[in-house]
């Protein structure tokens, strides 16, 4: 029996990369999975056929949760199909890099709504289920990005660190319901779309982590299934997942 047999989780943006990796670590240790997606369907079926094949429960659920009106419902829906909502991982996220000075306002807008607004629509969405539950486990994927300095990024690693201020005050205001709050924050992650960086940028990216390599999407979705399964006494923290690249 897997650590989250009984449990019923949601993540968005789980077609791809990162939030695939979750979607499938927390079906494997026994949850029922939503997997939220946007537009990527074919992917997110991709997804669903996997956990089809360990013998786990899957829903799919097309939602873009910039929309707050569409974040709800996808809410509703997961609770509707399984009764409940156990575990929230916002994963869903969006990158429009530029350097400040060629930054325009549809580049900040885009990103801010999806990253940080999105993040707080389906967390104000799901709260009133897990307070009628007495439980609940919110993952929140943030970044090394938002922690440092990241040239190009200011839209993002605002929004990331924006994160992990609401992580802190959404922990300490849902304690007392034994809901525990958490972020990730991952390093350079070997995703899809990293992939399709020069190799050259690369190497000097890997040159200055200290454990010289990138990390995967598997190990932060070990993380993340930690917190849920076992991180009943961890809230309003972040696990940094690095490398050491950021210290």
């Amino acid at each position: 029996m897997g650590r989250l047999e009984g449990k019923c989780a949601l993540v968005t943006g789980a077609s791809r990369g990162i939030g695939r990796a979750i979607a499938l670590e927390l079906a494997r240790e026994g949850a029922k999975v939503g997997v939220n997606y946007q537009s990527s369907e074919a992917k997110a079926r991709d997804v669903a056929d996997e956990i089809a094949k360990m013998g786990g429960s899957c829903l799919l659920v097309r939602a873009s949760i910039a929309d707050a009106q569409e974040a709800r419902a996808m809410i509703q829906k997961v609770v509707e199909e399984w009764g409940r909502l156990d575990i929230l991982v916002n994963n869903a996220g969006i990158t429009r890099d530029r350097s400040l000075r060629k930054m325009g306002e549809e580049d900040w807008v885009n990103v801010v709504s999806t990253n940080l607004n999105g993040l707080f629509f389906c967390t104000s969405a799901a709260m009133p289920i897990m307070i009628n539950q007495n439980f609940g486990r919110i993952i929140n994927i943030s970044s090394m990005n938002g922690q440092t300095a990241a040239f190009g990024q200011a839209n993002y690693s605002a929004s990331k660190g924006g994160i992990i201020a609401f992580t802190k005050t959404a922990a300490l205001e849902l304690a007392r319901f034994n809901i525990t709050v958490n972020a990730v924050c991952p390093g350079f992650t070997m995703t899809d779309m990293f992939a399709e960086v020069p190799e050259e940028v690369q190497n000097q990216i890997k040159s200055r982590i200290p454990l010289r390599r990138f990390g995967m999407p598997e190990e932060m979705a070990k993380a993340v299934t930690f917190l849920a399964a076992d991180g009943d006494y961890i809230t309003g923290t972040q696990i940094n997942i690095n490398g050491g690249a950021y210290m």
